[in-house]
């Protein structure tokens, strides 16, 4: 029945596709949208089904209607190109070669039982997954088996690659950004391509300064190739030394000096990704070429600061970020079209404003998002400022699309997936999408050794704690922790996730309270501490943890979490201060109405379980109980004094039944898919 399910949605997938073959602009979204399905469920469930990219899947379709025009012989093979959707004749001879074994030209001139015996693979190797992965039943004929049995065609590597720092061989150190900018162009170039996993800067970055070899390297990033560069410009001369080696064995497989005119930044950028891709056999589309080759400004100079600008934002803290504004205002005021510049600029702004409760920069972030996107639509940088446009709003269903859109572009945007891990885990909480990019941000972000593997490591525990993988998780966090013991948020996290294997409010409670004593920054630990109390209906002792966090946080006018806490109003209530708990009641109210995640039906049965309205809060909970991926703490909900009086009726037992019965079927069917695809093992 499964296998019979599975093909029944991939000939749906392969119909919509014929439907639209002609349509060259048919890609992934627009098959997501014809499929009424989001774009990444539809990436996770045919990746799961055919181990195909949704992009292979509609091009493999598109070559097999290619070659069955081909076989009536009343079209020649640019006209065949185009009805199939290919505006390329020659990118449609690459495919097409890559896919048969032969050119479309030699389509019917070759003895079939010649391309049978050359292309098919020993029986042995058939899987029931293969056979199925056009959705359905192979048939005899010979055009269905070598479409059939195409994966096991030729060589198949895993196309990963990291660009290491360029070495700037200047006299002039005033020089390292031109070099590093050369270096990142390189790294966005191939980052388009979606047949390469492209390591993040980030991760490259920390070689810089250590002495170690190429397959130590590799081995640590994870990857089968490696970018080393070196240049320096000299007057308007740039010198670019780039080698291309296959990490694991220290083979340099190609290398070549570069030496352009100023005036040839631009060409020379594409020539080296291009160049990269073509020697490690990496298929780049139309439109991925285009995004390549297009050209961010016609202004050198322009140009020039802009790069100034991106290495300040690049450091992110807070002079810097202003610097990197100067400069894209520079770049603009001598360009005014200048997208990436407007899109930059309104991403400093973003991390400027984030954490601040009085948001300085809003009007400026909107309007340089809107520019970015005026004059660049497709630009993955103006769509991610979009995003963030809204996201300072927190309009967070609106930024979504902009952030997947960009994805689309870039691939391997890690900037991209860490937005969208951050929307799917704190502003528009779905834990199964937490996860999913959790997972790809740890893919991009692979440093070994360093605070910043410690950071996605931590990302990825938190999301699996808040699926339900509760060893999994304590296992990632001890593994951030290594890298940084000090990590506050690290430390947080490990206590919850303690708290969640033992229910111990004590344990919990003194690691948190020796995080704070090691650190008073840390007030953010504070009221946590306070929770632990409170969960032990110790309120007297609960007050003070939680009085002097909401003092620090009016003081600092600081904007940390999304909503107030009804734990705070339970409090001051027990305690007989009826005045001050209304007011945290109110703030608890205000925020639940604008709430518009999965969470509000619960926000709103804790609300009337407050007023003691037990029938509306059963009421609100029976609703949220048909919500899919809510998070692992709300099974912890029995404890919480809150429902005290209402867990006492049959209602509330059999609608939390409900809910822990929901989370742990929608855990399972999350473990198998994670199990098949190897992403639970360590």
């Amino acid at each position: 029945m499964a296998d019979s399910t599975e093909n029944d949605f991939l000939a749906q997938l392969s119909t919509m596709v014929e439907n639209n073959i002609s349509n060259e602009q048919f890609g992934v979204t627009e098959l997501a949208h014809a499929m009424n399905m989001s774009r990444s469920n539809l990436l996770r469930k045919v990746k799961k089904e055919t181990s195909f990219s949704v992009n292979q899947l509609i091009r493999d379709v598109r070559l097999k209607r290619a070659m069955q025009l081909l076989q009536k012989n009343t079209l020649n093979v640019s006209e065949v190109a185009f009805q199939v959707g290919f505006s390329s004749t020659s990118y449609f001879i690459k495919c097409f070669r890559e896919y048969y074994g032969y050119p479309p030209g030699e389509v019917g001139k070759q003895p079939i039982e010649e391309v049978v015996s050359k292309l098919l693979p020993p029986p042995k190797k058939i899987s029931k997954s293969i056979l199925f992965s056009a959705g359905v039943v192979i048939t005899i004929a010979v055009i269905g088996l070598l479409y059939y049995y195409r994966p096991f065609f030729g060589r198949t590597l895993d196309r990963s690659i990291a660009v290491l720092p360029f070495k700037n061989e200047s006299s002039d150190s005033s020089n390292v950004y031109f070099i590093n900018g050369l270096m990142e162009a390189t790294l966005s170039n191939l980052q388009k391509i979606e047949a390469l996993r492209v390591i993040s800067r980030t991760s490259s970055e920390k070689y810089r300064y250590l002495q170690k070899s190429v397959p130590e390297m590799a081995k640590e990033l994870n990857v089968n190739y490696v970018v080393e560069g070196s240049g320096q410009k000299i007057g308007n001369e740039i010198l670019l030394n780039i080698q291309l080696i296959e990490a694991r064995s220290d083979k340099h497989l190609w290398a070549k000096q570069y030496r352009r005119k100023a005036e040839d930044i631009f060409k020379l950028q594409q020539e080296v990704a291009k160049n990269i891709a073509q020697e490690i056999e990496a298929i780049i589309t139309p439109e991925e070429q285009h995004r390549i080759e297009k050209i961010p400004t016609e202004n050198l100079e322009a140009y020039d600061y802009y790069l100034k600008g991106r290495e300040f934002l690049y450091k992110a803290t807070g002079g810097d970020l202003s610097q990197a504004v100067v400069f894209f205002t520079k770049a603009i005021e001598l360009d005014h079209r200048f997208a990436a510049a407007y899109a930059n600029r309104a991403i400093a702004y973003y991390f400027t404003d984030v954490y601040q409760i009085e948001k300085k920069h809003v009007t400026d972030l909107s309007y340089n998002a809107d520019q970015a996107e005026l004059y660049d639509a497709k630009l993955d940088e103006s769509l991610i400022a979009k995003g963030l446009a809204y996201l300072i709003k927190k309009e967070y269903e609106r930024a979504v699309p902009y952030f997947e859109k960009a994805l689309e572009y870039n691939p391997n945007s890690s900037l991209t997936i860490h937005f969208l891990s951050e929307i799917y885990n704190l502003y528009a909480p779905n834990t199964a999408k937490y996860l999913e990019y959790a997972l790809i941000g740890l893919r991009l972000n692979i440093e070994a050794d360093s605070a910043e593997r410690g950071y996605h490591y931590m990302h990825l525990a938190n999301a699996l704690i808040q699926t339900g993988f509760i060893d999994e998780a304590l296992d990632y966090i001890n593994q951030s922790l290594k890298y940084n013991p000090k990590n506050p948020f690290a430390i947080w996290i490990r206590a919850g996730i303690l708290y969640a294997k033992n229910r111990d409010a004590d344990e919990t409670r003194q690691i948190l309270s020796k995080a704070v004593r090691e650190d008073s920054s840390r007030f953010y630990l504070i009221p946590e501490i306070g929770k632990m109390y409170y969960l032990q209906r110790d309120y007297k002792k609960a007050y003070p943890f939680y009085k002097k966090f909401m003092d620090i946080s009016e003081a600092q006018k600081l904007d940390i979490f999304a909503s107030p806490s009804l734990t705070m109003a339970v409090v001051l209530d027990k305690l007989g201060q009826k005045e001050k708990s209304i007011k945290y009641v109110q703030a608890f109210k205000d925020f639940t109405n604008n709430d518009k995640s999965i969470y509000r039906n619960f926000s709103w049965a804790m609300y009337y379980a407050w007023t003691h309205d037990n029938q509306k809060a059963l009421a609100y909970l029976k609703l949220f109980s048909k919500e899919d991926n809510i998070q692992y703490w709300v099974l912890l909900l029995r404890g919480d004094p809150l429902v005290d009086d209402l867990k006492k009726t049959p209602e509330f037992k059999a609608i939390f039944g409900d809910i822990e019965t929901r989370f742990w079927k929608n855990h399972q069917q999350l473990k198998e898919t994670l199990e098949e695809k190897g992403l639970l093992e360590q």
